[in-house]
């Protein structure tokens, strides 16, 4: 480790805030995004709702569809039943295709959740939309990946949606402004630990 005077870092420190700052000023583009969280690690859901929790903290208005969740309770449910005039919270799943076993109930399941993500973009009064687990139901083929991305393409310039989920369509992550892949590096479940409250809903 190098050690610097405190005169060096300062100097150190100001030439970075200078360059900064010149990367930041070049930034000028407001638009609402598209924003995919996918991959095999533990977070897409946990980071697309605390971007929920940053937009109430603005005053904003968000609409969240969860496509699988909604067989069980979840906490996150808990805390944005506090904040209905910033979140309408619509949990429309029945649980994962393994635990329904009945396609045609899957897919009649995704139809409707989709026809409200797509009621929520079209209407301005929304300022984010969250599809939790979207990338689920495209893999499955429960819904045409061609109408969904007809959909996220025209939405208002404005209005900012997060699609969660593994295995994110590959059109559709060329699609999107954002694209972050959660990672698995080490997950207790693997060990024998169950879900948690808290942790995993």
């Amino acid at each position: 480790m190098i050690e610097r005077t405190e005169a060096e870092h300062a100097e150190k420190m100001k030439k970075k805030q200078a360059a900064h700052d010149r990367i930041v000023a070049n930034k000028t583009i407001e638009k609402g995004l598209l924003i995919v969280h996918t991959g095999k690690g533990k977070g897409k859901t946990t980071a697309a709702l605390g971007m929920v929790v940053r937009a109430i903290g603005h005053g904003k208005k968000v609409g969240v569809v969860q496509f699988v969740k909604g067989a069980m309770t979840t906490g996150e449910k808990a805390v944005f039943d506090a904040f209905p005039d910033h979140v309408e919270f619509k949990p429309m799943g029945e649980g994962f295709t393994w635990d329904t076993q009945d396609r045609a109930r899957d897919i009649a399941v995704a139809r409707t959740a989709w026809d409200e993500v797509k009621r929520m973009v079209a209407d301005p009064a929304y300022d984010m939309v969250l599809a939790d687990e979207l990338n689920i139901v495209l893999r499955y083929d429960y819904l045409p990946l061609d109408e969904v991305l007809a959909v996220l393409t025209a939405k208002p310039e404005m209005t900012h949606v997060i699609v969660t989920g593994r295995n994110a369509p590959e059109a559709l992550m060329e699609a999107a402004d954002l694209v972050t892949e959660m990672v698995l590096v080490k997950h207790p479940f693997r060990s024998g630990v169950k879900a948690q409250a808290g942790i995993e809903f």
